[in-house]
């Protein structure tokens, strides 16, 4: 059976491949992730999953098709990919010296079955940080792209007191669940 990746992601395809999965193609699903009024976190986070592997099943019938969205949250406000570094500067602020999750809707189109879904959440808490901090992140630009501005798997790592929970799921897909998904379906694992 041909597994098709809902994402674009270089991390997700690096993460597949730790437990040695090799997807036969890379489609990402382009919709919109916008957060509708008063959406939750962890609703959003399994809507935008549902929707791309959904959206890109509809290109790959025949083939099991996975799609994953990860959110950052404080609360119930849902922080944005990062652009520029005035918003990465604001969520760095936001983020600094508090707990947040981390959510991974993780979805699985099978042939003739539908949709499988997971939600993984992880509880990070962040060391308050300092201007100089900030700016010494600022400056390494591996938070353009990313859901709250920071990378766990690179230099923001060092900003972290605490994480509980799966460190994949913050790097952007749970591998537990992924691999349980993946193997109930019928997809053959080393």
């Amino acid at each position: 059976m041909r597994l098709i990746l809902a994402s674009a992601s270089p991390r997700r395809l690096d993460l597949l491949a730790r437990i040695g999965v090799v997807p036969d193609a890379v489609d990402p699903a382009h919709i919109d992730e916008s957060v509708p009024k008063g959406e939750l976190p962890r609703v959003h986070a399994l809507r935008l999953a549902s929707e791309k592997a959904t959206a890109v099943a509809a290109r790959h019938s025949s083939d099991l098709v996975l799609a994953a969205d990860t959110v950052v949250a404080v609360g119930r406000r849902i922080l944005p990919k990062v652009e520029d570094e005035a918003m990465l500067r604001h969520c760095m602020a936001l983020l600094s010296g508090r707990r947040h999750r981390v959510l991974t809707g993780v979805a699985l189109a099978i042939p003739g079955l539908g949709l499988r879904t997971r939600l993984v959440e992880t509880i990070i808490a962040m060391k308050r940080l300092s201007g100089e901090e900030i700016d010494y992140y600022a400056g390494h630009g591996e938070w353009r792209g990313k859901a709250g501005g920071y990378a766990l798997q690179g230099y923001g790592e060092v900003f972290v007191r605490h994480i509980a929970g799966s460190y994949s799921n913050v790097v952007g897909l749970p591998l537990t669940e992924t691999r349980h998904l993946l193997k109930s379906a019928g997809y053959t694992l080393a």
